[in-house]
């Protein structure tokens, strides 16, 4: 049986990101995951039922780390010798690229799920541009999952085009739509959750979901929110996710205002997101740059409108004015407007829920997008 390699940066990103596609594809290869490790890294050598081999790497630029990191994987790639090594996530695609092309691995297959670096200016984007160019240059191919980071890809000259294919309809692992479902978020459930936030059987809910950081939007969002609910007393803004105050923190104004207008809800991060999304009428998601978010699949599958920015992956799964509504990049007035223009139709949006379900299981069912990697894989020669 022929051996795949798939690497990534952090192991979160194999048991949340990449969930349930290792098990798959070991049906058909040998797979090896390879994260930096830990307990959660074991956890997904359980859950996938494959073998895991920690290396440790950092998010952030540390060359001598880094530098350790690319040997430790030149010495288990020349080792195992794979027939694909398939990374993730920027660093570990820079360095398991370049280790799997020394290394001479036949098939070097990299997926491009974001770019961080296009909200980055100066001397420190120069360099990132030029990181990924080298990373693209070790590789045999590269998967953008969207058109959107494809396009971006191709306008950076990062890589030509025969080495370019998104696959499926973007996306790098779909979404399980029969776990995001509404009909497994009861009842009880949800009155249950609308007493604790005492939230009432007449407000509008919008929902946030994700890191609660500058570049997801959140301050622009919170402004806009703040307007709204004093112009209407029935609208509420329940925010999903944790702080990362050390990377990109929120400006302190944000802060204030969170803390202090009683119809914004925080719930800190949330392992299950579904009863959350089940009891929201709206995602509101501006943020300023993304590959293609797992977020705005999960809040369509749960039968939500979605208010989402006009950038790549978001534009693709959102389709204008039929699941949801665009707005420019960093605008507060156009998220006042496009949430003023939901509660000023609320009716004839939320009867749509189950047309904005269906719009995601057509095209980012799971299995599918699975099935596509995996005929991905078997065209290789």
């Amino acid at each position: 049986m022929k051996k795949i390699v798939r690497i990534t940066t952090v192991p979160i990103s194999l048991a949340t990101l990449l969930q349930g596609q290792c098990k798959f594809m070991s049906q058909h290869y040998e797979v090896i995951a390879i994260s930096s490790g830990g307990k959660l890294l074991e956890e997904v050598a359980s859950n996938e039922n494959i073998r895991v081999i920690p290396v440790e790497m950092t998010r952030k630029i540390t060359p001598l780390k880094d530098l350790a990191a690319l040997w430790k994987l030149y010495r288990i790639l020349r080792k195992e010798k794979p027939y694909i090594v398939h990374s993730h996530t920027p660093k570990a695609g820079t360095l398991g690229m370049a280790a799997a092309f020394l290394a001479g691995v036949p098939h070097r297959l990299h997926t491009i799920a974001g770019l961080p670096l296009v909200e980055e200016k100066g001397f420190k984007r120069k360099i990132l541009d030029l990181v990924e160019k080298m990373t693209y240059a070790c590789t045999t191919k590269v998967y953008p999952n969207s058109i959107g980071l494809q396009q971006i890809a191709l306008e950076n000259n990062f890589a030509q085009q025969k080495k370019l294919t998104v696959l499926a309809n973007g996306s790098s692992n779909g979404i399980d739509t029969g776990f995001f479902d509404p009909k497994k978020v009861s009842n009880a459930q949800r009155s249950r959750l609308k007493k604790e936030l005492r939230l009432g059987d007449n407000d509008v809910a919008f929902v946030f979901v994700g890191r609660l950081v500058s570049d997801k939007g959140i301050n622009e969002l919170i402004r806009a929110f703040d307007k709204l609910s004093g112009q209407l007393n029935n609208v509420k803004l329940l925010l999903v996710g944790s702080h990362e105050k050390h990377l990109d923190p929120l400006l302190p104004q944000t802060e204030k205002r969170i803390q202090a207008n009683p119809n914004i809800l925080t719930v800190g991060w949330q392992q299950d997101v579904r009863p959350y999304l089940a009891i929201s009428d709206c995602l509101v998601f501006p943020s300023y740059r993304e590959g293609f978010p797992n977020v705005v699949m999960q809040a369509g599958a749960m039968g939500l409108f979605g208010i989402v920015s006009n950038i790549n992956g978001c534009n693709e799964i959102i389709q204008d004015g039929i699941n949801g509504r665009f707005i420019p990049v960093k605008n507060e007035e156009a998220i006042l407007s496009a949430m003023q223009e939901f509660v000023g139709d609320f009716s004839n949006l939320k009867a749509g829920r189950d047309q904005y379900r269906q719009i995601i299981k057509d095209r980012y069912e799971r299995e599918f997008v699975w099935k596509e990697i995996l005929k991905e894989y078997q065209s290789l020669q």
